[in-house]
């Protein structure tokens, strides 16, 4: 085995950089080519089925037949023209990956002949054999039948891969019964409850507002690794990290990496990246080293956030694709080495009404002002009274890795607002307001002016998970594995939530008789002051902090199975049921199957770490163990003193003790598995393969580690960190 890290060493040493594939043409001509924009529908589509469609995607309303039969065949001829075969409807299950099943357009004719055919039925709805994805108990496994529904508002695009060319169409994917089994469809509910919620308290200000869209743009980071170091490293292959492995003397330490020059063979990598991803209209904007040796970053420009997520989902496909051609492997997880920063999926989230006002960005009269305040403050109190969901729709095995590491934030949610803007609310809140108000200068006496922020003169606090940073909010603690629709459902749903409530407090006050802006006031001041002990400014990475946080009254859970409890309290189902995103058995359901998913994966790590120890560890170790014995017998013979070799006895015993324990350490954590497994309770075999198995992770690690250093390097099995890390 130590012949194959030296190969692979070897190999990812001779790579030659790869920049052939590289387009010699604008990225502006390029994007969107392989997409069917709304230009292309215009040139495919008859005028009348043309402002039709523009005008049902704008009200949300179901597309006719007919308006799909027009759809239908003016997709399939652009398609065509572009070399396109198959189709496929492309969807997200709640495996976290995306799924397909292609069908081609041919059609066989009775008289021997065939032509090309996709109907609006084919369009409009497929039935995939659903038996194999999660369902939590929604359907038995012999009931196989799931629905995808086609979205109209994320266009079709063209993906190329294997010298095939595929139409995409983005769908939900629903149940014979009619349960979201996916993570669009509910995602797709919250965005219209929020939007809903959220024209509803904007016509306080402004009645020609009749939409209000969330805009989301989403920051990948990710890691890369040479592909043949991967291939020789079992636990990067089937858990996407790496379970043992001591720290190379060189890590992030000297802060050296971040924003550095991009390694030639690299560079070629993201150019390639952004080539197709602009090819399918992900405006990729941005990209750079992250912190840690060989992590990176790439960053789009901001879209509605149903689109926006699709096209991360698509961009990771697409990252995996592109990496092989260089001969590289991305890594996607949250923690993919241990002692340096695991990667996030900073997700940068606002809302636009319909007007192209950011209801997130402080206007420059007072009404502008008091509906920026409403909407913010709005934001800060759903947090608050909602930090356990939000922490839930973030929680993950391999997040639970990264959170409260390094640059990660902690798992305690809490909201950096910075010091301005702090010092505004506590102004609006302790600021007196004459009960009857005669004119617009009263109600803003003593109200401070609120800063204009759209150069971002709020400081940057990297420690917080939820952050604003001038005209929006930052949510810094997902995981970069995650899919963002989990985190963005729950968002769009608590705000909307939140909103609905302030409307009723407000529309009470105004039948009283309060006049409609001191009301606003009024309530938007409540909030400030019961949202307060979300806000904290200081360092989220402190020991002080869990403290603090703890007299505050906010969680701190930092383990999966405990994060996810929420998911099916009295109160997050009534919530979720009232704005009509989850049924009751829908909510239980996603529980279930994040439990599921949660101890798969630690059940998974756990085979492998026993695998690894017993197979290419231990035997390594022996050899070596084998070679010093040896050595000692010989210097015995030549009767030396003992002290001359007392350090090669060390090293046997040392040696000894670090595999004896690793052995007994992996075979008690086989027992506990064994144990973990015959429980039939999902929520209690999640609990087991966290509190029992999970611990001996660490372990074992610690002692693998130290083998790791003692070991002739000749003889060591494993790609070590510093190879993975620098060779590149």
């Amino acid at each position: 085995m130590s012949e194959l890290r030296f190969k692979a060493v070897e190999t990812a040493v001779s790579r030659l950089n790869r920049t052939e594939t590289h387009e010699k043409t604008k990225p502006s001509l390029l994007f969107g080519k392989n997409v069917f924009t709304t230009a292309k529908m215009k040139e495919y589509l008859p005028k009348n089925a043309y402002e039709e469609l523009l005008e049902t995607v704008e009200s949300g309303k179901s597309i006719s037949h007919d308006l799909a039969e027009h759809i239908s065949q003016a997709m399939k001829s652009w398609a065509i023209s572009h070399g396109v075969t198959h189709y496929t409807h492309w969807f997200q299950p709640l495996t976290g990956a995306t799924a397909e099943k292609h069908d081609a357009f041919f059609e066989p004719l009775p008289d021997g002949t065939a032509i090309d055919k996709f109907t609006a039925s084919a369009l409009v709805q497929q039935e995939p054999d659903a038996s194999s994805f999660p369902s939590g108990g929604i359907r038995n496994t012999f009931e196989a039948r799931g629905y995808t529904g086609w979205d109209p508002s994320s266009p079709a695009f063209i993906y190329e891969t294997g010298g095939s060319k595929t139409l995409c169409i983005p769908t939900i994917f629903i149940s014979y019964t009619g349960e979201a089994l996916d993570y669009k469809a509910p995602l797709l509910k919250a965005i219209n409850a929020l939007d809903k919620a959220a024209v509803d308290v904007a016509n306080f200000f402004d009645k020609s507002i009749t939409k209000v869209n969330a805009s989301l743009g989403i920051e990948q980071e990710y890691f890369l690794v040479d592909l043949a170091l991967f291939n020789a490293r079992p636990d990067l292959q089937l858990t996407g990290r790496t379970l043992f492995g001591h720290m190379s003397a060189k890590g992030q330490q000297l802060e050296d990496q971040y924003f550095g020059a991009i390694p030639e063979r690299v560079l070629a990598f993201m150019v390639d990246l952004e080539q197709e991803a602009l090819k399918l209209g992900i405006p990729l904007k941005t990209r750079h080293n992250e912190v840690a040796p060989s992590q990176f970053e790439c960053a789009p420009m901001f879209e509605e956030i149903n689109l926006a997520i699709d096209h991360n989902q698509l961009l990771l496909n697409l990252m995996e694709q592109v990496a092989l051609r260089h001969k590289f492997k991305v890594l996607i997880h949250e923690k993919p080495y241990a002692d340096i920063n695991g990667s996030g999926k900073h997700n940068n989230w606002s809302m636009i009404t319909n007007t192209g006002v950011n209801l997130l960005s402080p206007g420059k009269t007072p009404k502008t002002n008091l509906m920026f305040l409403t909407f913010f403050v709005n934001v800060i109190k759903a947090v608050h009274e909602h930090a356990d969901l939000l922490r839930a729709s973030i929680a993950s095995a391999g997040n639970d890795h990264r959170l409260g590491a390094n640059e990660a934030p902690p798992a305690i949610i809490s909201i950096f607002l910075g010091s301005q803007l702090n010092a505004v609310l506590d102004e609006v809140e302790t600021a007196r307001v004459a009960k009857k108000v005669k004119n617009e200068a009263l109600l803003w006496h003593g109200i401070p002016k609120i800063p204009e922020l759209h150069l971002d003169n709020t400081d940057r606090n990297r420690t917080s998970p939820f952050a604003f940073t001038g005209n929006k909010f930052e949510f810094r603690a997902v995981g970069s594995a995650s899919n963002s629709a989990s985190p963005m459902t729950v968002l769009s749903a608590i705000v909307a939530n939140q909103l609905i409530d302030f409307k009723t407090e407000v529309d009470k006050q105004i039948k009283k008789g309060t006049k409609k802006d001191l009301a606003l006031l009024n309530v938007v001041r409540k909030y400030i002051k019961e949202s307060k002990p979300i806000r904290f400014e200081g360092n989220g990475y402190s020991a002080e902090w869990e403290e603090e946080a703890r007299k505050r009254g906010l969680s701190n859970i930092k383990t999966t199975p405990k994060a996810l409890d929420v998911y099916v309290s009295d109160d997050t189902i009534a919530m979720f049921e009232k704005l009509e995103i989850f049924t009751r058995r829908e909510s239980e359901a996603r529980h279930e199957i994040l439990l599921e998913n949660y101890f798969k994966k630690i059940q998974i790590e756990a085979r492998v770490i026993g695998e690894i120890v017993t197979s290419l560890v231990a035997p390594a170790a022996f050899n070596y163990q084998n070679v010093l014995i040896k050595n000692i017998k010989g210097l015995k013979e030549l009767e030396l003193n003992p002290e001359a070799y007392g350090s090669q006895l060390n090293l046997v015993e040392r040696i000894s003790n670090h595999i004896n324990t690793i052995l007994v350490d992996a075979e008690a954590m086989r027992q506990e598995r064994k144990k973990a497994n015959k429980l039939e309770d999902t929520c209690e075999k999640a609990v087991a393969y966290d509190t029992k198995v999970k611990p001996y992770f660490d372990k074992i690690r610690y002692h693998l580690n130290k083998l790791e250093q003692i070991v002739d390097d000749h003889q060591w099995p494993l790609p070590k960190l510093r190879e993975l890390l620098f060779v590149r």
